[in-house]
């Protein structure tokens, strides 16, 4: 009886430390090496870079510095006799470009990698391997890993109209989605509610464009202390007395950032390999643009105001004019928007457009009868062909909301699919890029139980539900299947006013989407990932993160 209870002590001597290595998304391979002892990582510890890599050394330094108070010497020349070292080696002729490989033993952890993207990765998976507290004990169990992403576009959007975030906080984002290994931050900038970018040929875009005067409380149509008419409608639009009439709070909002800070967050995120991608909306969602510009709209002679609202009445607002004028103000301002953002990709919305507005235009209809258009939806695809082929003049790529294909879609441009897949599929078919964002799957604005505690979007969003999301539809052939570049995870800001929301909202399904979008889908497994989550929060603790730890409902 003794011999069996120590060997039983002895095995689960060998499987506890194994049983720490809890790492998401998922790698491809990972082996515990139960014969070697543990990397201990103290001040005597060295980082090593061959070269290259800097930038991720620099971050992992920054890491250790801030949650552990622990600084390293940093070297660029080997050095054979060295012990305890931290190797970053960047060799694509070892391993492939976007592949690494980590291997930790008691002498030293070192990170083999294909390129410095691949690196940087590497680099996030050790952090991973590091204890969950702040303690002056830090080691990495043995392991040897090997990994690379699945889908090349793994992307996390965010709305500043609706309700502004500062420099700070979208730095802090950007570090949310470097640990989980994305590498696309779809920046929504411009919409109804607020313009946030400084665009320096037309000052009043944040002058006036940037705030607005009040908000609704609660969902739409919300209740407030201040009753505002909204705009008049045409005839083809049909609502009550009670929607007539809208309810804010009447507290002014907004914000924008200056150039200068847009240079300063494009830097930052390069430093972390995430790519950028700013969205400028046209032609609907150009409340805040009409408010400052109002000659670009469909009447002309009409004040227009930043919205105050949002759900519903969105598809009641105006659209700018298909016209000459509206193309190149558009152009002016994409020119500035691309050089400020290095990202071969630029977003120009395309949603939402309510042709009503078209239709009831006198010059609207001019210009489609000049140019041959038979409808509005027609309208809509001339508008945004006329954009693509400005921004493909310079050497960049258009990507709009699945609406986009309307009337025909643009030669060149990307489909993102957020009614369902539908989109998405028909993009592939036509051999575009798709991005796969469907609302009932990866809205995180909406909430992530049928009963939260505060305010969110209506039909939940479950974290199983998004974890067990596959971006890559059954309908597809295999050779269509290509053409689904990735998936994004969209948060709208209607309802979340404080970075502390945002970090709820966005954990832990941030966590489950990496996992879709980076590892095998072979290896995704719902009840091991919930337990990987417990380690996770832990380290969301140690990070100061607020989130939901209801993860296993």
């Amino acid at each position: 009886m003794r011999k069996i209870i120590v060997l039983f002590l002895i095995l689960i001597s060998f499987k506890l430390p194994a049983q720490e290595i809890n790492i998401i998304p998922q790698p491809v391979s990972l082996q515990f090496n139960q014969k070697e002892k543990p990397f201990q990582l103290n001040i005597t510890t060295s980082l090593y870079t061959d070269f290259g890599g800097n930038a991720s050394i620099n971050f992992l330094d920054e890491y250790l510095t801030k949650n552990y108070n622990l600084k390293l010497k940093w070297f660029k020349s080997p050095d054979v006799k060295r012990k305890n070292m931290i190797n970053l080696i960047i060799d694509p002729t070892k391993v492939k470009t976007n592949e690494y490989q980590l291997n930790a033993n008691q002498n030293a952890v070192t990170v083999l990698a294909g390129s410095d993207t691949a690196a940087f990765y590497g680099i996030q998976t050790l952090i991973q391997l590091l204890p969950t507290t702040n303690t002056s004990s830090l080691t990495v169990p043995a392991v040897t890993i090997t990994d690379y992403p699945r889908f090349a576009y793994r992307g996390m959007h965010l709305d500043v109209s609706r309700h502004f975030f500062d420099v700070n906080f979208i730095k802090q984002y950007l570090d949310y989605l470097a640990l989980h290994k994305m590498n696309y931050f779809h920046w929504h900038l411009t919409d109804d509610h607020g313009w946030r970018i400084e665009i320096k040929k037309y000052p009043k875009l944040t002058e006036i464009g940037a705030w607005r005067n009040g908000s609704i409380i609660g969902l739409w149509p919300g209740k407030g202390n201040e009753n505002i008419k909204y705009q008049v409608l045409p005839n083809e639009i049909k609502i009550t007395p009670k929607d007539a009439l809208i309810k804010t709070d009447g507290i002014r909002h907004g914000g924008y950032y200056t150039q200068e800070q847009i240079k300063e967050v494009v830097d930052y995120a390069a430093k972390r390999y995430i790519t950028i991608i700013p969205e400028i909306e046209m032609p609907a969602h150009s409340m805040a643009l009409l408010a400052a510009y109002p000659e670009l709209g469909t009447e002309p002679n009409k004040k227009y105001t930043v919205a105050e609202t949002w759900g519903m009445m969105n598809k009641y607002n105006n659209v700018l004019q298909a016209s000459d004028t509206t193309f190149k103000f558009l152009e002016n301002i994409l020119m500035e928007v691309m050089t400020l953002f290095p990202s071969p990709y630029i977003h120009i919305g395309g949603d939402e457009a309510s042709k009503v507005w078209w239709k009831q235009s006198a010059v609207s209809q001019q210009i489609m009868k000049t140019n041959g258009l038979k409808n509005e939806s027609e309208l809509q695809s001339y508008f945004i062909r006329k954009m693509e082929k400005f921004v493909n003049s310079k050497g960049k790529t258009i990507i709009g909301w699945n609406e986009i294909l309307q009337g025909g879609l643009a030669p060149n441009a990307v489909v993102m699919s957020w009614q369902g897949e539908k989109g998405g599929i028909e993009a592939a078919r036509q051999n575009h890029k798709a991005i796969m964002t469907p609302e009932n799957k990866l809205y995180f604005n909406h909430g992530q139980f049928v009963k939260e505690d505060s305010l969110t979007a209506s039909t939940p969003s479950l974290l199983a539900d998004v974890y067990n999301y596959e971006p890559i539809p059954a309908e597809l052939t295999a050779e269509q299947s290509k053409y689904i570049w990735g998936a994004e995870g969209c948060l709208w800001s209607e309802y979340i006013t404080n970075p502390a929301k945002v970090q709820y909202q966005l954990f832990p399904r941030l966590d489950a989407l990496s996992e879709v979008l980076w590892s095998p889908k072979e290896k995704r497994n719902y009840p091991d990932f919930q337990r990987r989550l417990k380690t996770q929060f832990k380290r969301y603790d140690l990070m100061g993160i607020t989130y939901s730890k209801r993860y296993s409902e």
